[in-house]
């Protein structure tokens, strides 16, 4: 059982290194950093479904049936999934690109998926975890690609945005203390399963003060600019001709 599990982990990390790879030669004018993006929401929206599917469809529901045995599917998403976290720090470590709290929420997210193969239980909620982690995945990679091409300042770039934060904050930080609080109080999932979902979940919220930060100083410097241009459409209309200085 070990070994088999060792296989799909280093077979799911042989084909995100070999998808890396192939982006990287199909845009060669781009960065690394490009390329390694474009792994991420592939990844960010290939386990969006799966974990979704796992969740609401093949089951156990996690806010009932926290600490049940692992299901086949639940095995081929998390050893999937690690085999992509095992990359992407492997890759954040070497190029660098990533600060301490992002190389922690990949640490931790790496030593849960362990644990939950090792133990064969835990999977239905680690899955829940790896849905609403990656549900915001996508968004931001968007909002990046964007930046990099110089439409991030725009109607799109604003979506994004606000999709992200709105997510994040009813998905991650909303259902993610229900999840927790489920996990808490039933007494089927491990002590040390239940230390981690508060680690995770204290992880989440160092994220979310970051996020909140960042919409504010955006909706401040948005509301600032909107009162400069009713100024000037206001100076106009009653003077006819805008002030010079």
């Amino acid at each position: 059982m070990a070994l088999a599990l060792c296989l799909q982990v280093l077979c799911s990390l042989g084909g995100w290194l070999s998808l890396y790879i192939s982006f990287c030669h199909l845009n060669k004018h781009r960065s690394y950093e490009w390329s390694c993006r474009l792994v991420t929401f592939t990844h960010g929206a290939l386990s969006i479904g799966l974990s979704a599917y796992i969740g609401f469809i093949d089951g156990p529901w996690p806010f009932t049936y926290p600490g049940s045995p692992n299901t086949p599917l639940q095995v081929h998403i998390l050893c999937l999934t690690l085999g992509y976290f095992i990359f992407d720090l492997g890759w954040c470590i070497y190029f660098q690109s990533e600060g301490a709290l992002m190389l922690a929420h990949h640490t931790l997210s790496i030593l849960g998926i362990i644990v939950a193969l090792v133990l064969g239980e835990s999977g239905t909620e680690v899955n829940a975890v790896l849905f609403g982690s990656e549900i915001t995945n996508p968004l931001l990679q968007m909002r990046w690609f964007l930046r990099e091409t110089g439409h991030y300042h725009s109607f799109t770039g604003d979506v994004v945005d606000f999709l992200f934060v709105a997510l994040f904050t009813g998905v991650r930080i909303g259902l993610g203390a229900h999840l927790l609080f489920c996990e808490m109080v039933s007494p089927k999932p491990k002590w040390f399963m239940k230390a981690g979902g508060i680690a995770m979940y204290a992880v989440s919220w160092c994220f979310m003060f970051n996020i909140w930060r960042f919409a504010w100083r955006k909706s401040i410097k948005k509301y600032r600019a909107w009162r400069s241009r009713r100024s000037e459409e206001q100076q106009l209309k009653h003077n006819g001709h805008l002030k010079t200085h």
